[in-house]
């Protein structure tokens, strides 16, 4: 029998893998932040631009339904978190703005700002949107500011059940070195697997040398800042929620805990790590390997999968609060029980949606690029 808690469970599980594809899909974001540092002609620009040009709908879109999903099953959490710590995600909405600007707009005739400064506006959403996403996933290990009181919902003048009670609105998570780390991690991982990428689908003697060398100099910022995090995360103290009394107090070495009572995660997560670093290290051992995106790509969204499982699973607060009974859980933030339990009959159908997206996917890429094709393409960017 399906019961409340496997909904609540499985749709947790949902989000999480929505993040990890997520997360490897910054891929095009990293690639727009190496745009000027990796091309010497403005041919070479035109050629990585268009490259990353066919997929940035993929991140846009799995953006969008990462958010969408945590609206459907954690209503609570998204209006708290998007209600109160808005001025992170208006940061991060405004970059994906700019990039879809920039890309539509860069080539169009009559074009009075120039190329470059719409390629400069891909460089801020390169740069920004994952360093930003990173520090805003981080708050779901470190919490956040704000206090939770669902009987102000009766109130006529403030129907607020969440109430953000630091007025930077989300912006302070920015002075928390523990936050910080993943915001760099995730970026630096964005431009390994821009670089992964680019060997993979360029046909350019002159870049992929570059990209040779840009590789060690992103990689390993990326480990040595996502080491930092998670050995950080796994001494600290974690939120965990009483299963009886649903309180909510401080546990030493939480998230530790939760690797070793959930062995099927701690394997899983330790195969995705390892995946990322073989995608990597064999990039740069072999010059005629050119697959490293692949193990990158299935290692980052396995890894990042697990991350947020271990952040919401085994009795622990996912979106926790510094008022630590405001801290949100699967069991107090989710929607109801009939509203999961519709939401999983359509998700029969995220298979098809996954096959579709690897057709299209695939569809795109015949063969590598090279300036042929985009000088040949009506539609360049």
């Amino acid at each position: 029998m399906i019961t409340y808690s496997f909904l609540q469970h499985y749709w947790w599980f949902v989000v999480s893998l929505l993040g990890g594809i997520l997360a490897f899909l910054l891929f095009v974001q990293g690639g727009q932040s190496l745009l000027f540092s990796l091309s010497k002609t403005n041919d070479e620009k035109r050629l990585l631009v268009n490259v990353l040009g066919r997929k940035w709908e993929f991140t846009f879109t799995t953006l969008v339904t990462f958010g969408g999903a945590f609206f459907a099953s954690f209503p609570l959490f998204y209006s708290t978190s998007f209600g109160g710590a808005y001025w992170v995600w208006m940061a991060i909405l405004f970059s994906f703005i700019l990039q879809a600007v920039s890309f539509e707009f860069q080539s169009k005739p009559g074009n009075v700002f120039g190329a470059n400064t719409y390629r400069g506006f891909l460089v801020f959403n390169g740069l920004a949107a994952p360093f930003l996403i990173g520090v805003a996933i981080a708050t779901f290990f470190t919490g956040s500011d704000f206090v939770v009181n669902k009987v102000s919902i009766t109130e006529q003048l403030a129907p607020t059940i969440s109430q953000w009670q630091n007025p930077l609105h989300g912006l302070e998570a920015l002075f928390s070195l523990r936050n910080l780390s993943l915001g760099v991690a995730v970026l630096f991982l964005a431009r390994t697997q821009a670089v992964l990428y680019f060997i993979n689908r360029l046909s350019h003697d002159v870049l992929e040398s570059r990209l040779r060398k840009t590789l060690l100099f992103n990689a390993l910022p990326f480990v040595v800042f996502f080491l930092i995090f998670v050995i950080w995360t796994l001494l600290s103290e974690g939120f965990g929620v009483d299963p009886v009394t649903a309180q909510v107090s401080m546990v030493p070495f939480k998230y530790f805990i939760n690797l070793i009572e959930m062995p099927i995660i701690l394997v899983a997560l330790l195969v995705g790590v390892m995946a990322v670093l073989y995608g990597v290290i064999r990039s740069l051992l072999s010059p005629a390997f050119k697959s490293g995106i692949w193990f990158s790509g299935i290692g980052t969204v396995i890894t990042v999968c697990c991350l947020l499982l271990i952040a919401g699973y085994n009795n622990t607060s996912f979106y926790p609060s510094i008022h630590l009974q405001s801290s949100l859980t699967i069991a107090n933030a989710s929607s109801s029980e009939f509203t999961l339990n519709a939401m999983s009959i359509v998700s029969i159908l995220i298979p098809f949606v996954l096959a579709y997206i690897i057709y299209a996917w695939r569809a795109m890429e015949k063969g590598k690029t090279d300036m042929d094709d985009v000088n040949n393409d009506h539609h360049a960017y």
